[in-house]
C-alpha cells in the first residue's frame, strides 16, 4: 500500500492522524478544522504545503520540521499538499483541552498569553531527535491492533510535552548522550539507507558500524531510540511493508515477492507474512480480488 491517512480520535475534541504518501505523485489532504482548534503538524520525512485560502497562499512544510497553526478569528480548514515519499503526523487539539493540559505555565507558552488571546499564532521549529523517536514509533507500530488507540493516545501527549519542553538538553542527554550530537543522527539515517537499499541481502552490524563510523554499541542503542526497533527488526517490518505494497500492485507473485525483499525459501516469506498480517500472503492477494 503505498499510501494510508488514518486518523485516530484520542478524545472528542483530541484527533491525530498519520499520513504517508510512498506513492510518485503528491497527495492532497484536505479536512475542515473550526477556530478553536490548534494544529499540528510534523512532517518526519519529505516535504509538502500548507495551503490557505483556495491556494492564495502556501507554507512550506519541510523534513524534520513542525508547524504549528492557531486562529481564533476564523475557521482555518487543513489543506496538505503532501509530497511524493513523505510522512507525516498532525495533532488537532482544542484550545480548551490544551489549556488544561498546560494551565500551570501558559504563560511560557506565547500563544497562550493574555496580549495572544485574540491573535492569530503560526510557528515552525526544528523537530528534536526526540520528538523524531515517537513520531518514528507511530509509523512502526507492531503491537495488538486491539489497544492501537490506547498506544497512540499515549504518544500524542508523549509528543505535545515534548514539543513543549522549555528545559535544557540534559533530559535528552540522559535518554540517548550521543543524540544530541547531529553527527550521529546523520550517521544513524545513513544507516537506515544503506539496510533499506540492500534489503535482500543486508550488510552486518559490525559492517555496518564500520561504513558509517559508529562502535557497534551506539549504532544499536542510537538505532533503536530513532526508530523504536532494532536495525534488523526495523529492516523486517520495513521488507514486509514493502512486500505488500508488491501484492497490491498485482505485479508479482508470492514466491517472487518473497525474493525480491530476501527470503530463499517461500515458507520463511509465508510465516514471516502471516506474523506480521495475520493472513497468509496467498489469501491477502485473494482478497484484493474480492474487494476488486
Amino acid at each position: 500500500m503505498e499510501n494510508f491517512q488514518d486518523e485516530i480520535r484520542i478524545e472528542d475534541d483530541f484527533i491525530l492522524l498519520r499520513i504517508q504518501n510512498d506513492g510518485h505523485l503528491a497527495k492532497s489532504v484536505q479536512r475542515n478544522v473550526s477556530k478553536n482548534l490548534l494544529q499540528f503538524h510534523f512532517v518526519l520525512k519529505g516535504a509538502g504545503k500548507f495551503i490557505f485560502n483556495q491556494g492564495a497562499y502556501q507554507m512550506d512544510l519541510r523534513e524534520e520540521n513542525a508547524l504549528l497553526l492557531y486562529n481564533p478569528q476564523k475557521d482555518l480548514p487543513m489543506h496538505l499538499l503532501v509530497e511524493p515519499k513523505s510522512w507525516m503526523v498532525t495533532l488537532l487539539i482544542s484550545i480548551t483541552k490544551f489549556h488544561s493540559l498546560f494551565s500551570s505555565f501558559a504563560h511560557a507558552i506565547p500563544f497562550l498569553s493574555q496580549e495572544n488571546a485574540d491573535k492569530k499564532y503560526y510557528t515552525e521549529e526544528k523537530i528534536s531527535p526526540a520528538m523524531a523517536i515517537v513520531l518514528n514509533q507511530m509509523f512502526h507500530f507492531n503491537l495488538n491492533p486491539s489497544i492501537k488507540n490506547l498506544y497512540y493516545k499515549g504518544k500524542a501527549y508523549e509528543l505535545l510535552s515534548l514539543v513543549f519542553n522549555k528545559t535544557d538538553d540534559a533530559t535528552n542527554t540522559e535518554q540517548c548522550p550521543f543524540l544530541v550530537d547531529e553527527e550521529h543522527v546523520v550517521k544513524l539515517k545513513r544507516v537506515k539507507e544503506i539496510i533499506i537499499s540492500n534489503m535482500a541481502e543486508p550488510p552486518s552490524l559490525q559492517d555496518l558500524a564500520d561504513q558509517v563510523g559508529l562502535t557497534l554499541k551506539k549504532l544499536k542503542l542510537g538505532f533503536k531510540q530513532i526508530y523504536g526497533d532494532s536495525v534488523y527488526g526495523f529492516l523486517i517490518d520495513y521488507k514486509l511493508e514493502y512486500a505488500r505494497q508488491l501484492l497490491d500492485s498485482g505485479t508479482y507473485n508470492v514466491n517472487e515477492v518473497g525474493l525480491k525483499i530476501g527470503y530463499s525459501t517461500a515458507s520463511h516469506f509465508i510465516s514471516a507474512f502471516k506474523k506480521k498480517f495475520g493472513i497468509t500472503p496467498k489469501k491477502y492477494v485473494l482478497s484484493l480480488s474480492a474487494k476488486s
